[in-house]
């Protein structure tokens, strides 16, 4: 039978399962937090020990997580300038293809070598294979943004910049995903836009999304899997085999460059197992960038750096944000979850389940551009990022969901359950109990301190080694704000150098950040779900300034 991908009528028995589960990541971030407060209080000497060992395994893990970031963005940095549609082509015709390499490889750079040798190594397997894929003329591209209250300042560039793609333009498809409650003066800007572009492309159109069908909670994951519905049926009458399409679900501000498509196209042709695959691009937050205040710009820079970092991991990955899959895989699986908040990652593990632990997510080191959250006034961003990452941390609604199928996965081996299952929940622990034991919990050891501890030589000790690890610590900081100057989008303006200064100076908030938001919102999520308080989808603000 197949496993149902939620938390909706279930027995009585996986009720009691999945309450459990619920349970368990909050109760566990919540022991950590208390338990280490009360042995601040009353045994300082042994909270002091477990302090500096998890100092010292932070800083562990945060140099490991600099290493693959600074690999990550070289990259990304090799693969800047590719000609991915001249890739695609060589694909095409792979037979004399392969023979070409050697001639080409005298008249590279080494920055071109480095990527060539990738390509080649990607081609050969691929030959090897013998799963050839459809010629480049015969993949399509569908690409489905939800809208609800997104004004045409933020809907338009997208589809403009899919207008002008390297990929035939005329091999996309773009559907509007459009909730019928939204305001009429937003319904009435994405028809204008779809009937403006149209011509453009292979075709581009408007799908509403009824209120209130049964079984649907009011998230995202309802509206694109009704609009992909809707395209399965117009897709089939234009004979267009499912496997020669690629769905890609993007928010509604997703911005890609002119050779986005080509970049997906070529990763989705020398994937040989393509069919169940997801492809995951590096997003980047730069549509409004200068215009928000500093602390959001060293948020959403972060969150870029996560996913650096995690593509360097193509076995741990999952699906964030915007990312596309074979749309066929996407008919077979059931769309995306339509009463979950966290579509993107949940997407992901429904396949995983489905096909058994034959799926995966490919990285592709090109980048796509969104907005920084942003609303009228500064209080109010505030409270519109605190909500946006409390939805992105209410992805832990997925290990319950998750746990319940890996216990009926036995076709699924057993270590790569276990794999799984560890990194999703350390994951969703560490996110939100390191912010408070690097901040302020921390310390308390030293503050509790007794008589007996404070004559210790640990007592002197702990604040000189944590100082010596904040300071072996600062060089990864220092990594961190060249690389997002090196990110940051070109700007006209005569004063750009005080703009990089002055962002390079944000990165100062980091302690406040990692505590405001990054371990708040995800305590409040893991609460929330402890309690059977389930969140509600937010519509993150995203105020164009002109």
């Amino acid at each position: 039978m197949e496993f149902a991908f939620s938390k909706n009528n279930l027995s009585p028995s996986q009720v009691r399962l999945q309450r459990r589960f619920e349970i368990l990541p909050g109760l566990t971030s919540w022991t950590i937090l208390i338990g280490m407060i009360v042995l601040s209080i009353f045994l300082p000497f042994t909270a002091a020990i477990f302090t500096i060992a998890f100092y010292l395994y932070w800083l562990l893990r945060l140099l490991y997580m600099t290493l693959f970031l600074v690999f990550s963005y070289m990259c990304l940095n090799i693969e800047q300038k590719t000609n991915w549609m001249a890739r695609v082509h060589g694909i095409d015709t792979i037979a004399t293809y392969l023979d070409l390499f050697k001639s080409w490889h005298e008249l590279l750079t080494l920055k071109q070598r480095a990527s060539l040798w990738k390509h080649a190594r990607e081609v050969r397997r691929l030959a090897r294979s013998q799963a050839l894929p459809p010629l480049s003329k015969d993949i399509y591209h569908l690409v489905i943004f939800p809208v609800v209250k997104e004004s045409l300042g933020v809907i338009e560039p997208p589809v403009a910049a899919i207008a002008g793609q390297q990929f035939p333009a005329r091999q996309i498809i773009v559907v509007f995903a459009l909730e019928e409650w939204a305001a009429p003066e937003i319904q009435k800007d994405v028809h204008a836009v779809a009937e403006k572009y149209r011509h453009l492309l292979y075709d581009c159109f408007v799908v509403l999304h009824p209120a209130n069908l049964p079984g649907e909670a009011r998230v995202k994951g309802a509206n694109v899997s009704w609009a992909a519905r809707n395209a399965t049926n117009f897709i089939r009458g234009k004979n267009i085999p499912f496997e020669n399409v690629i769905v890609s679900c993007f928010d509604a501000d997703t911005v890609v460059s002119p050779e986005y498509f080509a970049s997906l196209t070529y990763h989705f042709m020398v994937t040989t197992d393509r069919q169940r695959a997801s492809f995951q691009p590096i997003p980047v937050y730069h549509n409004n960038i200068w215009q928000v205040p500093g602390f959001a710009r060293v948020i959403e820079t972060g969150s870029s750096f996560f996913q650096l970092i995690e593509a360097t991991n193509p076995e741990k990955l999952v699906t964030f944000s915007s990312h596309s899959m074979s749309f066929k895989a996407l008919v077979e699986v059931g769309y995306w979850p339509v009463d979950m908040i966290s579509d993107d990652s949940a997407i992901f593990w429904k396949s995983y389940l489905h096909y058994d632990g034959h799926y995966r997510v490919v990285p592709m080191y090109v980048t796509l551009s969104m907005d920084v959250v942003s609303s009228h006034n500064w209080w109010q961003t505030v409270q519109s990022v605190y909500k946006q990452k409390r939805r992105w941390a209410w992805g832990v609604e997925n290990f319950p969901i998750v746990m319940r199928g890996f216990l009926l996965a036995s076709r699924i081996p057993i270590f790569d359950r276990l794999r799984h299952a560890f990194k999703m929940f350390e994951a969703h622990i560490s996110w939100a109990t390191w912010g408070f034991l690097l901040s302020v919990i921390g310390w308390m050891p030293v503050l509790f301190a007794r008589r007996e501890f404070a004559s210790s030589v640990v007592y002197y000790n702990v604040p000189e080694i944590a100082n010596t690890i904040f300071n072996l610590a600062s060089l990864c900081l220092i990594t961190s704000i060249i690389l997002s100057l090196s990110l940051l989008p070109k700007t006209t303006l005569r004063t750009s150098w005080l703009l990089k200064l002055g962002h390079a100076l944000e990165w100062l908030m980091i302690p406040f950040i990692l505590v405001l938001f990054g371990a708040l919102p995800a305590l409040d999520a893991q609460t929330r779900l402890m309690r059977g308080q389930y969140l509600e989808f937010f519509v993150t603000d995203k105020v164009r300034k002109k």
